[in-house]
């Protein structure tokens, strides 16, 4: 177990301090506090109350704030074990045509492969971030380290044409294991960083995410050529991807399990301080779902952001086939496209979320991504079947840089408007919503694509993300969280979480 250290060499920086006096005033808090107070990394039991009274002692009545050096390890290990969570979901899509001939199976019954993810999201979602809330953070990312790993050890057991249902089981497994992934986000992000580098953590922490796609992209096809007259062959080219990941992925849970701890010593922004006054029997996790649902704003986001992320994960898991539909026998390019795609939109990711700590124009940058996203897919659309493949890797470059760039958008946004629930119970609901539009969005694109053309399913596409774009619009904009990092709002929770 790494130790934080002791006094000023655990944390970087200077200490910022806030008037108690200048703090929000909070008479109760239905969202952020467990339940039940977490142990952190040492095994010690810190309820939340009595560690700010300590700071505020130790303090002369003042909130004290630090950033702790162990974020940067914290940071670093969660994107890490992302990358592979990712990097297994997209493996099977991008080879749907090796793995259909392998398994003697249909197209569709790969691209269940994919959809699993999406659906086993949905009905887990609720538990998943009630158990980040009342367990904490470590427990959560312990799990999804771990299941991640055992999914990717059962998939070496699937290496034979006869066992489709065992590395359909095995993709579920990890399928579970990204429920306690995608909603950690924000949370580590609040936790462990400070005002001025959140939606940065944000960035890189959804960042990891977007890695293990690229790499899921560009790497299968180069370690499973398709040799459709060698199954033997084909089946030692898979069990090299198989074990690699899964040995990656245990070495990944291990590291979790050293360097993840609840939270940091000191809180690394006056918005955290002022929660961990709180007491902790003041949380009630259904008044938090109450109270989100309430939230006109938050509502018309969690509605946007299932369409633009589940035109994402539509458009992911079917490239392949819109790709050789047009140019046969170029898997290996569309791995190389997909790539493409997803390292723009890293890259946008970063743009955005440094713009961000910067401006704090929350609505502003969203919607004019979301605006640029839908020229991106239809410039893509129309370009696809021209017969130039250089084309399509810019094209899919400029739609990823802006589609995947809105990912960790749309989970800063969420904080900022509905600050001081739960950042685990936002994000969960966002990745929710795009779980339930992914799974329709790649249904009916999938069909239309096979019946028609892969045009007709981006114009299907386009349509829903132009009424994401209105949806968007319409979002009143109310920075909670960063007006009580700036000392400016006086913050009444009534108000804030049960009548917005």
């Amino acid at each position: 177990m790494v130790e934080d250290g002791g006094g000023e060499e655990e944390a970087e920086g200077e200490s910022r301090e806030m008037p108690a006096a200048a703090a929000p005033t909070l008479q109760r808090c239905n969202g952020f506090l467990p339940g039940k107070e977490a142990e952190d990394g040492g095994g010690r039991a810190a309820p939340a109350a009595a560690e700010a009274e300590a700071m505020l002692s130790a303090g002369g009545g003042r909130l004290e704030t630090r950033l702790s050096r162990r974020r940067l390890a914290v940071l670093a290990v969660f994107s890490c074990y992302s990358l592979v969570n990712a990097f297994q979901w997209i493996q099977y899509s991008i080879l749907s045509n090796v793995f259909a001939g392998f398994y003697g199976v249909s197209f569709t019954q790969i691209d269940w492969l994919s959809m699993v993810y999406m659906v086993a999201y949905v009905p887990l979602i609720l538990p998943a971030t009630w158990l980040l809330d009342a367990r904490g953070l470590r427990l959560t990312a312990l799990l999804g380290a771990g299941l991640n790993g055992l999914g990717a050890w059962l998939k070496c057991a699937s290496l034979a044409p006869d066992r489709y249902p065992l590395t359909l089981a095995a993709q579920a497994v990890c399928a579970v294991a990204q429920v306690f992934i995608l909603g950690l986000p924000s949370r580590i992000a609040s936790v462990w960083f400070g005002p001025t580098e959140v939606s940065t953590a944000c960035a890189v922490a959804v960042l990891g995410n977007q890695l293990g796609t690229a790499i899921g992209f560009l790497l299968p096809p180069v370690l499973v050529p398709n040799t459709p007259n060698d199954l033997n062959l084909m089946a030692h080219n898979i069990s090299i991807m198989f074990y690699g990941t899964a040995i990656v992925s245990t070495l990944l849970f291990f590291l979790t399990g050293v360097v993840f701890e609840e939270k940091p010593k000191y809180p690394p922004s006056h918005s955290q301080a002022v929660l961990q006054t709180m007491p902790p029997e003041d949380y009630s996790y259904k008044q938090s779902i109450i109270n989100l649902f309430r939230n006109i704003p938050f509502v018309l986001l969690l509605i946007s952001y299932g369409i633009m992320t589940g035109a994402f994960y539509s458009v992911s898991t079917l490239l392949n086939q819109m790709i050789v539909t047009h140019y046969e026998g170029e898997e290996v390019n569309a791995g190389r496209i997909g790539l493409t795609l997803v390292v723009a939109g890293m890259v946008g990711s970063i743009i955005c979320g440094l713009w961000l700590d910067y401006t704090k124009t929350y609505k502003q940058t969203t919607l004019i991504v979301y605006i640029l996203s839908f020229i991106g897919l239809l410039v893509f659309t129309f370009t696809l079947d021209l017969g130039y493949l250089i084309v399509v890797f810019v094209t899919g470059g400029v739609l990823g840089f802006f589609m995947t760039g809105y990912l960790p958008l749309g989970f800063e946004f969420a904080v900022e408007i509905t600050y001081p629930e739960s950042e685990g119970t936002s994000s969960g609901l966002l990745n929710a919503s795009a779980q339930i539009f992914g799974i329709v969005f790649t249904l009916v694109q999938g069909k239309l694509t096979t019946d028609y053309s892969p045009r007709a399913g981006n114009l299907f596409l386009c349509a829903w993300i132009f009424v994401g774009i209105i949806l968007t619009a319409l979002i009143k904009s109310d920075l909670r969280r960063h007006n009580v990092n700036s000392g400016i709002m006086n913050l009444d929770v009534k108000a804030v979480s049960g009548d917005s």
